[in-house]
């Protein structure tokens, strides 16, 4: 499977409406014409028009297509409390970060008053395709949760198993990583990854296959995993790696993309709508990946 097929999944009959806050951003703006030329979404533009349209017009988007709609909104902090509120009444399905920071985002998100949180924790949901990789490979939390404890780990896999449904992933195999596949009580990461595959066992956490503690190496390689002799139906084979904090999670996302040239999409999972979450240097292509994952997301659920 590549990212680009994950397009092909989009249902096309009914299309979900994205709420773009901040979206006077070239790279924001060619992912949407993408998205529109493929029939996948229609928008909402929160932002400044003018600087809307002029961005537009200095890649040949039409505005004036029937799947776009330019809201106003003078003051940039304005435009993610305008996008949430979109989302949280029933005019729009998704969230799309334009160009505005991070944490401004997320405080619009996690307004009591009009916000899109749960009872369920957030976390950051990558999906990689990497070269010489015959699947896609998932990686968890990268973005939002410091160093979560037992029950925030349980959490978090099952939001990066609703997304992997969502994708065609029918029963998801969870890797929790650590630095060594043996218990040991002196290492946290272990003792989680024991209890975490033991909750899945007895039905604690559903609809995939958990097990650990596994190294890196034998997550994700079968040769590595004979090697060592582990016996596992994960091991070699996993298809969510599981990183016991955000250092972890963060340096094998930055090293996917770096020495492995991956492209990536990735959304927050867990809140009432899918978010999607880019990086100002990410490509067009790889934001229009993440709209995709989300549209794909919030179909599902």
């Amino acid at each position: 499977m590549k990212l680009n097929t994950l397009l092909e999944q989009v249902d096309k009959t009914y299309q979900k409406k994205v709420a773009v806050a901040q979206a006077a951003d070239e790279g924001i703006l060619k992912a949407i014409q993408l998205a529109v030329d493929s029939q996948l979404a229609r928008f909402q533009l929160f932002g400044d028009k003018s600087v809307i349209t002029n961005l537009a017009q200095s890649i040949s988007l039409d505005l004036n297509r029937e799947e776009l709609e330019v809201i106003h909104v003078s003051e940039l902090e304005q435009t993610p409390i305008q996008a949430v509120k979109a989302v949280s009444n029933g005019e729009a399905d998704v969230v799309m970060k334009g160009n505005i920071d991070t944490k401004t985002l997320l405080k619009a998100v996690l307004s009591k008053e009009y916000g899109l949180r749960t009872k369920k924790v957030l976390s950051h949901v990558a999906l990689f395709e990497i070269p010489n990789q015959e699947r896609l490979i998932m990686l968890t939390d990268s973005g939002m949760n410091l160093e979560p404890n037992l029950e925030e780990k349980a959490q978090i896999i099952s939001n990066a198993v609703q997304v992997a449904k969502a994708i065609g992933m029918e029963l998801p195999k969870v890797a929790p990583l650590a630095a060594v596949e043996i218990v040991n009580p002196t290492m946290q990461p272990t003792v989680d990854a024991a209890s975490l595959t033991q909750m899945q066992r007895r039905g604690q956490i559903e609809g995939c296959v958990v097990d650990g503690p596994l190294a890196f190496d034998n997550a994700v390689s079968q040769e590595a995993a004979q090697q060592k002799g582990i016996k596992s139906e994960v091991a070699g084979k996993a298809d969510i790696l599981l990183a016991p904090s955000i250092e972890v999670a963060n340096a094998l996302y930055k090293s996917f993309i770096y020495f492995s040239n991956a492209k990536v999409a990735g959304i927050i999972n867990g809140a009432k709508a899918p978010i999607v979450l880019t990086s100002r240097a990410d490509s067009a292509e790889s934001k229009l990946y993440s709209l995709v994952l989300a549209l794909l997301t919030s179909q599902r659920s």
